[in-house]
């Protein structure tokens, strides 16, 4: 996703020129530049084994000191933070139909050059700090680019850390990247970037023959410890989930190595009340069945018990409108966060009323109603399902009853990733459907009835061979964006949660996804992948944070 960021007032076409003419990178020390906007810091430490539990040969993750010689000054840094780009629409289209006419616009990408990082021996960062690499699309002859729009994958893993660095689209063939490792995750990590989408092609209705999806770098790079200090992350807060783009990483914090599946497809890998790692989490992490990890942002999310899951949804009536990711996120949350193990399935349309098997006086109402389509089992209209009448006055009905729904949580779907021509047409399915949501909730407050909460979840990142599809990453964040700014600008959002950000560290496989759906239910059979077992645990982390906001104060 674009965003935009400054430093004390000075835009980074600064620094942009100062890499062409002096440097290879630049490391900026936030606390000296108070007002950095980017997406995506990343985080890892190294690791030892300490056995909590024979039975299950866990292993718990304590921090280690490092020692360096090139340890800095104990100071105070800020996390890396980002925003939605202004105008999000209106430039990105403008991007998308910039004319060429000229060699270095006509060329196509088919490498980088990224000095900072092209080197022969192991690349050495400090943690804690923002490091900045410029790099240059070049085409088959070695020439530099002068028109952007390539879309990027990276990824720096380490064995206790996942997450996607920001890449920064300047428009003239040139980009940057930002790493930043918070010091109590020190270690060795691999930097990996792909040329997923070459000069916006993802964004085309038939993607599939432009995707040129060539790994560029596979790159070792060491982040050692100093004594610099970071903001603790909090719990998050109502007011945290305002931000429209998240900068989140996933961290493992427990392992058993010795972990197979169970014969009703689960990985009960870490016992149910293995403790999470404060700030990273709160409560059990042996609940998400991820074999330690767990995903944090700019706060860090409360994990639910049973008790304080009914605790939290007790009374609620949650609206669901979008993909059929939403389908498995119902029934996760069902079987896994409320103890109602007996509910195998829910379909597309429902509404239903759930109670807690323990204490039948709390009852959760759910309605969900699938927009990939006007007729439920069909697919492939996304929003442009609206232009059905029937299915306008089937929404409508549920907000014009004496009691409506405290909470929607929608999405567009990966439906529309199909259905639209190009990003000029979706932006006008977006523009209707901010109406059509607007009108309803304008009813509901003329009724002097309380209007619904509405929390915006954004679509996955597509993993695996989906990568290269319709509903690709490129298009699908692109997307997310057009109809998040929509929404806004009808004022219809109360939340946003960052579902691509989230799935995007796990979606350059299959092994946490079925290509479009993080969160099929368990079941020990070949996926895909040919591997037995599907990790379901990225839309079991999804469910805590849908709780997280509805129930944040």
């Amino acid at each position: 996703m674009v965003v935009v960021w400054s430093i004390d007032g000075c835009t980074i076409k600064t620094f942009v020129q100062s890499w062409q003419f002096k440097q290879d990178y630049i490391t900026l020390k936030v606390n000296s530049f108070a007002n950095i906007n980017q997406t995506h810091q990343n985080f890892s430490h190294s690791l030892r084994n300490i056995t909590l539990n024979p039975t299950l040969n866990t292993t718990h993750f304590p921090f280690l000191n490092v020692n360096s010689s090139l340890e800095t000054k104990k100071s105070s840094l800020n996390w890396v933070s980002a925003e939605l780009e202004n105008n999000f629409t209106a430039n990105l289209l403008s991007r998308w139909l910039a004319e060429g006419g000229e060699p270095c616009k006509d060329s196509k990408t088919v490498e980088i050059k990224i000095p900072g990082l092209d080197k022969d021996d192991l690349v050495e960062l400090s943690a804690g700090e923002i490091h900045y690499f410029m790099f240059q699309a070049v085409d088959e002859s070695g020439n530099g680019r002068c028109l952007g729009g390539d879309y990027f994958e990276f990824d720096l893993s380490g064995d206790s850390w996942k997450s996607r660095p920001l890449v920064k689209d300047f428009g003239n063939g040139t980009y940057s990247v930002s790493l930043q490792v918070h010091p109590d995750f020190a270690g060795d990590y691999n930097l990996t970037i792909i040329l997923l989408f070459r000069h916006f092609q993802g964004l085309k209705f038939s993607p599939a023959r432009f995707a040129y999806d060539k790994q560029l770098r596979h790159m070792k790079i060491r982040f050692f410890r100093t004594k610099t200090q970071l903001p603790e992350l909090q719990i998050c807060q109502k007011s945290d989930f305002n931000r429209d783009v998240w900068s989140g990483r996933w961290t493992r914090h427990g392992k058993n190595d010795g972990c197979r599946i169970s014969n009703d497809g689960r990985y009960r890998c870490l016992a149910p009340d293995f403790p999470c790692r404060n700030p990273w989490c709160n409560g059990s992490l042996g609940v998400l069945e991820s074999n330690g990890w767990v995903y944090s942002s700019h706060c860090s999310f409360r994990l639910f018990t049973v008790d304080s899951g009914w605790d939290c949804l007790k009374n609620r009536w949650i609206f669901f409108w979008g993909d059929s990711n939403h389908v498995d996120t119902i029934r996760n949350m069902l079987n896994f966060v409320l103890g109602l193990p007996e509910i195998k399935s829910v379909p597309r349309r429902f509404d239903m009323n759930f109670s807690n098997p323990k204490d039948r006086s709390q009852m959760v109402r759910i309605t969900s109603i699938f927009n990939g389509h006007w007729n439920g089992t069909q697919n492939y209209l996304g929003l442009d399902s609206l232009k059905d009448e029937g299915f306008r006055n089937l929404l409508k009905k549920y907000f014009s009853e004496d009691s409506v729904p405290d909470t929607i949580i929608m999405n567009s779907g990966l439906h529309d990733g199909v259905h639209w021509s190009n990003i000029r047409a979706f932006s006008r399915g977006a523009e209707y459907a901010a109406s059509f949501w607007k009108d309803i909730m304008e009813s509901v407050r003329r009724r002097g009835l309380v209007v619904p909460q509405i929390i915006f979840r954004s679509t996955i990142a597509t993993g695996g061979y989906a990568r290269l599809l319709a509903f690709n990453p490129n298009k699908m964040e692109a997307f997310n964006g057009v109809f998040l700014e929509k929404l806004r600008r009808a004022g219809l959002v109360s939340s946003v949660i960052d579902n691509f950000d989230m799935t995007f560290s796990w979606h350059f496989d299959n092994r946490c996804n079925d290509g479009v759906h993080y969160g099929r239910a368990p079941l020990k059979m070949k996926w895909r992948d040919g591997e037995i077992g599907h990790q379901y645990f990225v839309d079991l982390m999804l469910c805590h944070v849908l709780l997280n906001v509805l129930c944040a104060r």
